[in-house]
């Protein structure tokens, strides 16, 4: 049983993925209504609209990858008993607990992330094949996302 404190916290942190999630579906809709080629990201000089909706999707993807890896994750497994240990030892974890499908994949999407929040990508072939890679990856941070809220759910009185 988990106490009132820890329901609490685990259920901020449920609410706080959920919207993030939203606002990344909304965000991923938007930009890749068609594929994002090297040609759209050539355009982003001139294309206000595009190049914000770019800056939304990057900062809304490391947003959620922040805190499911970074918030969730361990409040989950410190929660459940597991030990809490350095980001690659949660991932392998979860992935044993069948919380995240591939710690591997996460990693590459972790690293995916820091290129395109901390690296400001010139290479507009690069870019485009980042934000596509990006792309791909949000229905692993859904999936993520909604299997760990769904069992915080199941055990908890919210």
């Amino acid at each position: 049983m988990l106490s009132p404190q820890l329901q609490e916290r685990l259920y901020h942190l449920c609410e706080l993925v959920e919207r993030e999630v939203a606002h990344l579906q909304v965000t991923d809709q938007r930009l890749f209504q068609e594929p994002f080629t090297a040609a759209r990201a050539a355009q982003l000089e001139e294309d206000i609209d595009l190049a914000e909706r770019v800056d939304a999707f990057v900062a809304r993807f490391g947003r959620l990858q922040d805190t499911l890896g970074g918030k969730l994750l361990p409040a989950y497994l410190g929660a459940f008993g597991e030990p809490v240990a350095t980001f690659l030892e949660n991932l392998d974890r979860a992935e044993r607990l069948g919380l995240v499908p591939d710690a591997e994949a996460w990693f590459t999407m972790r690293q995916l992330r820091n290129q395109m929040v901390y690296d400001y990508i010139r290479d507009a072939a690069v870019l485009a094949t980042s934000l596509q890679a990006a792309h791909e990856f949000v229905p692993v941070l859904i999936e993520t996302a909604t299997r760990l809220c769904q069992r915080i759910k199941q055990v908890s009185s919210f």
